[in-house]
């Protein structure tokens, strides 16, 4: 090999997904960031009915009696929140902003807690610390000097509350937006947006009790081992029984292909594994629409031979639109459906013979799925597909969007929608007296759009990284820049906070894991995990600093610095969150007896009609969606373009970046990589370790770059190839998302990779 190749931290990983390298991962992170006395404490109480919910993934527990309910980046997310390190004023006056730019986004949070208000200072470029009062009143005069409420846009992350949420979108739509940027848009808002029209609602059908039932699990397009950790027990107990898991996925993924259960004392004891996948089948980079219409063309075919395949009856009674489907899956031809998806017909044949035999078949799927230019189309062939065989109804059966962060559902059920439906304006109007806009706003797209071109100037945002998590940071840092006033209400420092503008205010925030005490003693908040089940969630921790104050409480401070006529009475809420949960039951009735419920174990299911076979749809029954053609992106046929995926690595969770392996990939140490399949490697004139200029394709846009990447062969299907998000978020335009739904693609830019000069 060629001495200027640098292949350092690029080595494989033989061991299995889990097991003792998560254990070591896990004891590492503690070490690292906690008083490690506190921190088993602190770990068993994650995910219990008296302790808090995890502030990773939004997968559901289980139960409540096993030895422990956290996972390896569970662990990590809970760590980093309740860390010894500290982000104090005098943090700040040793570093300015202009420095603090020039940290890696993982030292930046990893830093620490922050502990005090800041305001930023343009003549020393630095954070100083300011009153709360003062905060909250420049805040308000900022907002009540804006000429039309529009020109601000409300940003929510998925780490906040129910609580925090429904107020949030009560402050905001009190001063008369809807304008609500949320980080749905940027993962599962094809889900929210395609469901509706396909089966009524705009969520997941099943339980986690349904896994038990189930005889056939059809995975597409996620990557558990990383990103929903929790899920890698529910699929080993699947696999362990004996029911086939066919996975669609452009890479392999180590979870995927075996776990060892961290809790299963005979797999650690012999460092054996379980194999999850019974088939793994490399769809091409934004090929499975065209997989998906080759399983149902399939299935269609057995169906001629052997009537019954196909669930007429279920069809018959439940449904429409089933004509125009099978007349277009008719019209198909294969050698479209090979091409575009990358799969050949035998193996598309055998998951439609697989699922033929099944009685009871979930599909779970994830971004790989959702952040395509046809994401929601995408998602409406996914449902398709079970309702072609009645999967809905029936226990082991049923649809399975895979959400990211905690609460990320939660929010859009308590509010967070930038398209409010007449319900929930009437609801907000008799609860609380005033009458909401009406007008649609913003998502994050647009918001973004909007700061851009100065029609909005001013950002609040309800934690998380907004500039860092859109794509095209180059558009995206510029608008941050033009804002008039960015505040951010979190509990660590990132790099969005420094991309500062006339005016910067930081408001630290609680963690999930401490004690919030409010006037009438501690309050517990309230989350939604994916399968729609609401429980409580309630910190033991002592506060990071005695500066602190909670998402409801900072919320209430804006609400009342700027609405001076409120007709809400943001004090007594604060006072007690049950009054929070009353308010939100008065305005959403399938939250009935909030308070009374949320005391369970485990909490509560919300309603979801077509688990009893009722589709609240405009005519009552769930409908059949065509997919015109195959091409999720847009169609390049131009030599040696592949489609490129961002993925998380596995020391990462959305923009949070833990450390810099990835492990089970074989990447220790470093980020700048992209993965390629070795022929393609080879039909591009390069070599495993060359350094590589990535281009984008797109027929009508400027070409962007990223310089300096390293090329490194991986199992991954050709044409496609795959570097880390955000790293690769400079690939993807602003304007490259998905219409029906505002989502960027992510998930499949168009580029060239070159040898670097």
């Amino acid at each position: 090999m060629p001495a200027d190749h640098d292949l350092t931290g690029i080595k494989p990983y033989p061991g299995p997904a889990g097991g003792w390298g998560a254990l070591k991962a896990t004891a590492r992170a503690v070490r690292e960031q906690m008083e490690l006395a506190e921190a088993p404490g602190v770990l068993l109480r994650t995910n219990k009915p008296d302790g808090f919910d995890c502030p990773g993934c939004a997968w559901p527990d289980k139960e409540h009696t096993s030895t422990f309910q956290f996972c390896e980046n569970g662990a990590k997310a809970v760590t980093w929140e309740a860390t010894k390190k500290r982000v104090t004023p005098e943090f700040f006056g040793r570093h300015t902003v202009t420095e603090l730019l020039g940290w890696r986004d993982h030292d930046l949070e990893d830093a620490g807690r922050l502990t005090d208000p800041l305001a930023y200072d343009r003549l020393s470029d630095k954070f100083r610390e300011i009153g709360w009062d003062e905060a909250f009143a420049r805040i308000g005069a900022a907002l009540r000097a804006l000429p039309n409420a529009n020109m601000a846009e409300f940003y929510t992350s998925g780490r906040a509350s129910n609580e925090a949420a429904f107020l949030f979108q009560i402050f905001a739509r009190e001063f008369g937006t809807n304008n609500f940027p949320d980080c749905s848009n940027m993962c599962h808002e094809a889900t929210s947006q395609g469901l509706p029209v396909s089966i009524g609602i705009g969520k997941g059908t099943v339980s986690l009790e349904d896994f038990d039932h189930a005889e056939l699990i059809i995975s597409m397009g996620h990557n558990p081992g990383t990103n929903h950790p929790r899920m890698m027990g529910t699929l080993h107990e699947v696999a362990r029984r004996g029911a086939p898991i066919i996975v669609f996925n452009p890479l392999k993924e180590r979870a995927l292909e075996r776990f060892a259960d961290p809790q299963d004392a005979v797999e650690m004891a012999t460092f054996s594994a379980t194999g999850i996948a019974s088939s793994y089948h490399q769809v091409k980079v934004g090929g499975d629409a065209a997989a998906l219409k080759g399983i149902m063309k399939a299935l269609l075919a057995l169906d001629d031979s052997s009537p019954g395949v196909i669930d007429h009856g279920f069809i018959a009674q439940h449904t429409q639109g089933y004509a125009a489907l099978e007349a277009d899956l008719r019209g198909t031809p294969w050698e479209a459906i090979e091409t575009a998806s990358g799969l050949g017909r035998a193996a598309l044949e055998s998951v439609a013979a697989a699922y033929a035999k099944s009685n009871a078949t979930i599909l779970p799927y994830g971004m790989g799925i959702t952040q395509h230019l046809r994401g929601t189309e995408t998602v409406q062939q996914i449902a398709n597909l079970l309702l072609l065989r009645g999967n809905f109804g029936k226990p082991g059966a049923g649809i399975c969007p895979l959400r990211g962060h905690s609460n990320v559902q939660g929010d859009r059920t308590v509010g967070i929608n930038e398209k409010p439906g007449a319900a929930l304006l009437a609801g907000i109007e008799k609860t609380f007296g005033f009458k909401p806009p009406t007008a649609h706003g913003h998502d994050s797209v647009a918001a973004m759009q909007a700061i851009a071109d100065g029609r909005s100037k001013i950002l609040i945002s309800l934690g998380g990284n907004l500039a860092v998590a859109m794509p095209d940071p180059v558009a995206c840092f510029a608008a941050m820049r033009k804002l008039d006033l960015a505040v951010h209400i979190a509990t660590k420092l990132n790099r969005s906070h420094l991309l500062v503008g006339r005016d910067a205010i930081i408001l630290p925030c609680l963690g999930r894991t401490e004690q919030d005490i409010q006037e009438t003693g501690p309050q517990s908040v309230t989350v939604e995990d994916s399968m729609t089940m609401v429980h409580a969630s309630r910190g033991k921790l002592p506060p990071a600093s005695k500066n602190l104050r909670s998402e409801p409480a900072i919320v209430a401070g804006m609400a009342l610095a700027t609405l001076p006529a409120t007709k809400v009475d943001w004090r007594a809420m604060l006072a007690d969150y049950s009054r929070i949960r009353d308010a939100i039951e008065s305005v959403f009735p399938d939250f009935r007896d909030y308070n009374q419920r949320i005391q369970i174990p485990g909490g509560f299911r919300l309603p979801l009609p077509p688990t009893e076979l009722k589709w609240p749809t405009p005519s009552g029954r769930a409908q059949f969606i065509v997919f015109d053609g195959l091409e999720e992106d847009l169609a390049t046929v131009a030599p040696k373009i592949l489609r490129l995926t961002t993925i998380r690595s596995h020391d990462q969770y959305n923009t949070t970046i833990y450390g810099m392996d990835d492990r089970y990939r074989g990447v220790f140490g470093r980020r700048d990589v992209v993965f390629m399949n070795a022929a393609d490697l080879a039909a591009n004139g390069l070599a495993h370790g060359d350094t590589v200029t990535i281009e984008t394709a797109f027929d009508n846009a400027p070409a962007a770059r990223l310089e300096g990447f390293l090329a490194i062969a991986h199992d991954i299907a050709r044409g496609s190839a795959a570097a880390y998000y955000p790293e690769a978020n400079g690939l993807v335009p602003l304007s490259h998302y998905d219409k029906k739904s505002g989502t960027p693609s992510y998930k499949s830019v168009p580029v060239r990779i070159r040898k670097q000069k």
